[in-house]
This record gives structure tokens, C-alpha cells and sequence, in this order.
């Protein structure tokens, strides 16, 4: 094998492999170095398998409240064995065309850990050691689940984001700490098959930088099905026996809760280190590698994306800052634009968002019209038996500008890249309205929304 390449990718995620296949497609000699999965975190450990595991505990949650809709199905119960048996089959599938599709594009795939000796060099640590010698490298090593300084962090009943996934077994009662996005995915999946579940979040509220009405809204929702959540809460420690006791402090009273299991969801650390860094002295920033709007770190060719650069820890973006890595290692000139990114959490209800919170865009001066719209009024969540979420669009008062729009209810993570388009387009709040949407359709919440901007909706009562 010639082990000279154009270019050298440190990381199989969604982020490196998105980057190898573009930058081959540019005509470049690419390699991909990957010690574990293709694929990466969100297609081994991360979106792919919770997700299935939450479209599991869904129909399950659905067969078993079906008889509002006059369905009536006798001994509802579930396999965990066998849902964790779909969830594997939809990983491997998934992994197996990521691996087909980069081998397709003409990339050579490396086996093992890549350490970078200098800025066009590259150890190959696998089953046999090899030097690559590149042109351009992409760290593309993504992150790892944070484990805070919590005295019994380390029992056997506290398990991270990356243990749950591995679990054989469904536990019966659940603790876990951290009301973040993971945090209360997890907590819809044990709670939607029936389990019992306690959430412990340091911050005042759950998913902290989120719109304060959606999380508002959403803990509302979660309580009600029964989960408890406990916020402005700081855990001390975590006995693990037979059960996992978690002890923590709620308005200066120490309390204690227990599960079969204790979750740490708190957040994720960058896999900066033994990579060689440095050897080529790359400024970091809290582990984090510093990049700037052309992906490229402080050293001239040598380009990082995805977690490892700690902008913004989401699948997509990776993928996106892939692609703009790529097109600047080929010689072209792209830049990263942060401005119009979706968020979407997956529980029940969905959550997605995008752009700012009112309380951001108040912060940054603006002058605000906002139209809200309920899930209650529309027609084709009633169908569905969906009752709980509304639509609130928050726009500049000034110019119409789609300053952000924040979603809770049935599809709302497939509905948020209208907007998402509308913004990249800039789009006024005119324009949203006057775009006939299908009726009946949960996506008419949007158009709803935008007519409650002008104040001139429909089908909403006037105060």
C-alpha cells in the first residue's frame, strides 16, 4: 500500500466520514483512520440506537393506550432482549453502509489509532504499526461521556450515556442525573415502558438553553407522566449496593433517592488527548481544539471537526463542518456559519428548536412579535390522540425576521426544518404565512403560529 495521501482523517464519525467521502469526491487521495466502529458515536452509542430504543418504548406506550382509538389489544408486554436485538440490527445496518459508502468514494480505510508524530505524518497503532504520510490531516475524534468529581462515580450501579446502550436488561427503577437532552431521553424511554424514573439536574430547569416556555412546558409534561424531577439540585454522592443511592442537595436539605441504576448524563469531554497534539503544538482551549470559521486549527493544514472543537455537539454540525474541512483541504474556500442550526430532542413529546430564545433575542435588543399556536387545536394531533405542545415563533418586530422558532409536540423534529430553511433564506414571518400548507397536517401549527404573529390566526380564540 502507498502510504502517502492527499489527505488524512483521524475519526470515522459522522463528522470524519462525511469529510472523506466530500474531500473524495474534490479528487483528493483520502484516508480514514478509525481504532473503533465507522460510524462513530452517534451511529454506535449515541442518536441511532436511542433512537430506536425510543421508537421501541413508543409503540409499546401506544399499544398500550390504544383503546381511546377503539383498539383493544389483550397482554401488551414487551422483550427487552429483543428490543435491544432491533436496536443492534439497525445499528450494524446503518455502520455497514457508512463502511460501503466511504470504500465506494475510493477512501482507504485504516484500522487503529491514529497519533499524529508531526503536521504531515500520522502513526496507525492496529493490528500492525504503519506511518501515513499526508498533505492535510482532519481530526475528526469526537468526545466521551463526562464523568464528574462525584464520590462513587465509579460504583458498579452508575453507568454513563455509553453503558445504558450495552445494558441485556431493562432496570425497574431509574436515577438519573442530569436533566440535559440525554438525560430526559432516557427518562422517556424507562418511563414509556412503564419504569419508574427520577431525573436530578443542578440547573433551575430542565434542558438548560432552551426557550423557557418549551421547558417549562416540557417538565410539565414529563411530571405528569410520572416522572419525578428534581431541579436546583447538586449530587454529593452514589452509594452503589444493591440498589444505587444517589444523595444530593435540594435548597440546602440533603435528600436521597435510589434505583436499580444510576445514569450520569452531565455533558461530554472532547477526545483531545494521546493523539499527538502536542507534537505540533495545536492551541486548545479546555481540551477543546481551536478552529476557526475554515475548520483549520492554529497549524496550517491540519483542519478539526465535530465534538473535538466543542462548538456545538451535535451530529449534523459535525457533518456540516465535514464538509466545509473538506472543501478547504481541496483548495476551495468554504466557511462554517453557525447561525441556523436545529436542535431536536426525542422525547415525548418531541422537542426541536432553532435559532434564538425569546430571552436571547431579548438580551441582544431586539424588539419582539411573537405567534404561538397550540397542539390542542390542530386537527391532525387530535386524530392522533396528542394533546400536549404548541409552536412559538419569535420574530423581529422591526423587519418581520424569523429571529427563532421553538416546537413541542408530534413531529416537531421533522417540521423544524422549514424553518430552518425559511431563516437560511431569510424568510419574513409574511412569507410563512402566506405558504399554503396541507390540511389536516401537524405542520399547520407553523403556519398558525404565523398568522398569531400578526395577530390575525384563525383558528385560535381572541383573547
Amino acid at each position: 500500500m502507498n502510504n502517502k495521501f492527499d489527505l488524512t482523517i483521524i475519526g470515522g464519525g459522522p463528522g470524519g466520514y462525511v469529510a472523506a467521502i466530500r474531500a473524495a469526491q474534490l479528487g483528493l487521495k483520502v484516508a480514514i483512520v478509525e481504532e473503533r466502529e465507522m460510524g462513530g458515536t452517534c451511529l454506535n452509542r449515541g442518536c441511532i440506537p436511542t433512537k430506536s430504543l425510543l421508537h421501541s418504548a413508543e409503540l409499546y406506550h401506544t399499544a398500550k393506550n390504544s383503546a381511546d382509538s377503539g383498539i383493544y389489544i389483550d397482554n401488551v408486554h414487551f422483550e427487552y432482549s429483543k428490543i435491544v436485538s432491533k436496536k443492534d440490527a439497525v445499528v450494524k445496518k446503518l455502520r455497514s453502509g457508512v463502511e460501503y459508502l466511504v470504500k465506494s468514494n475510493g477512501v482507504t480505510i485504516l484500522k487503529g489509532r491514529g497519533f499524529i508524530l508531526d503536521k504531515n505524518t500520522i502513526e496507525v497503532t492496529g493490528k500492525e504499526k504503519q506511518i501515513i504520510h499526508a498533505d492535510k490531516i482532519i481530526i475528526a475524534t469526537g468526545s466521551r461521556p463526562l464523568k464528574p468529581p462525584i464520590d462513587g462515580i465509579d460504583g458498579d450501579k452508575v453507568l454513563d450515556s455509553d453503558d445504558v446502550l450495552s445494558l441485556d436488561f431493562c432496570p425497574d427503577k431509574v436515577v438519573i442525573i442530569g436533566g440535559g437532552v440525554i438525560g430526559v431521553e432516557f427518562a422517556t424511554i424507562y418511563n414509556s415502558l412503564g419504569k419508574d424514573v427520577v431525573i436530578i439536574e443542578m440547573m433551575s430547569n430542565i434542558l438548560p438553553g432552551i426557550d423557557d416556555e418549551i421547558t417549562q412546558a416540557l417538565r410539565k409534561s414529563l411530571e405528569k407522566k410520572g416522572i419525578k424531577i428534581f431541579t436546583s439540585s447538586k449530587v454529593i454522592s452514589i452509594q452503589s449496593g444493591d440498589k444505587a443511592v444517589c444523595t444530593f442537595e435540594n435548597n440546602g436539605k440533603e435528600q436521597s433517592v435510589d434505583g436499580d441504576i444510576a445514569i450520569v448524563a452531565i455533558g461530554r469531554k472532547p477526545n483531545s488527548e494521546n493523539i499527538g497534539l502536542e507534537n505540533v503544538k495545536i492551541d486548545l482551549e479546555r481540551g477543546f481544539i481551536k478552529v476557526n470559521e475554515s475548520m483549520e486549527t492554529s497549524i496550517k493544514g491540519i483542519y478539526a471537526i465535530g465534538d473535538v472543537t466543542g462548538k456545538v455537539l451535535l451530529a449534523h454540525v459535525a457533518s456540516e463542518q465535514g464538509l466545509v474541512a473538506a472543501a478547504n483541504s481541496a483548495g476551495k474556500y468554504k466557511k462554517m456559519d453557525y447561525s441556523v442550526i436545529p436542535g431536536c430532542i426525542y422525547t415525548n413529546p418531541e422537542v426541536a428548536t432553532v435559532g434564538l430564545s425569546e430571552a436571547e433575542a431579548i438580551k441582544k435588543g431586539y424588539q419582539l412579535k411573537i405567534g404561538r399556536f397550540p397542539i390542542s387545536a390542530n386537527g391532525k394531533s387530535m386524530i392522533m390522540g396528542e394533546k400536549e405542545g404548541f409552536v412559538k415563533i419569535i420574530t423581529d418586530k422591526a423587519t418581520g425576521e424569523i429571529l427563532g422558532t421553538h416546537i413541542m409536540g408530534p413531529r416537531a423534529t421533522d417540521m423544524i426544518s422549514e424553518m430552518c430553511v425559511a431563516m437560511k433564506l431569510e424568510s419574513t414571518i409574511e412569507e410563512i404565512a402566506d405558504t399554503i400548507h396541507p390540511h389536516p397536517t401537524v405542520s399547520e401549527i407553523v403556519m398558525e403560529a404565523a398568522h398569531d404573529v400578526e395577530g390575525i390566526c384563525i383558528h385560535k380564540s381572541k383573547k
